[in-house]
């Protein structure tokens, strides 16, 4: 199992930028790709962006593509999201995930590929 958690939301005008972090303690983190995934209120948690293992390779929902980076550091097992131009519709809770399946050739998109999960971190955008 891994411990994951998030920090770096909050509150910022449209236009703005934040930077999400997530610190993971547990099992080897290197051998597993990582994710984010957003919930709004009153909606279904979605993917937002991933990366896989190694790091080379992130993978992005249409609606961020252009806006958002993942990234990763192996050495201090954390991975990131800076969050540029950010949108009111971009509110949501946060939350980082990792995958269930060590050194998986490609990265991983949907809800079921992720089984350790953060408490989540608020991001609000004001308009």
């Amino acid at each position: 199992q891994v411990q994951l958690v998030e920090s770096g939301g909050g509150l910022v005008q449209a236009g703005g930028s934040l930077r999400l972090s997530c610190a993971a303690s547990g099992r080897t983190f290197s051998n597993y790709a990582m994710g984010w995934f957003r919930q709004g209120p009153g909606k279904e948690r979605e993917f937002v962006a991933a990366i896989n293992w190694s790091g080379g390779v992130p993978s992005y929902a249409d609606s961020v593509k252009g806006r958002f980076t993942i990234s990763r550091d192996n050495a201090k097992k954390s991975v990131y999201l800076q969050m540029n131009s950010l949108k009111p519709e971009d509110t949501a809770v946060y939350y980082c995930a990792a995958d269930l399946r060590p050194l998986r050739n490609g990265v991983p998109r949907r809800l079921t590929d992720f089984g350790s999960w953060g408490q989540g971190t608020q991001v609000t955008v004001s308009s």
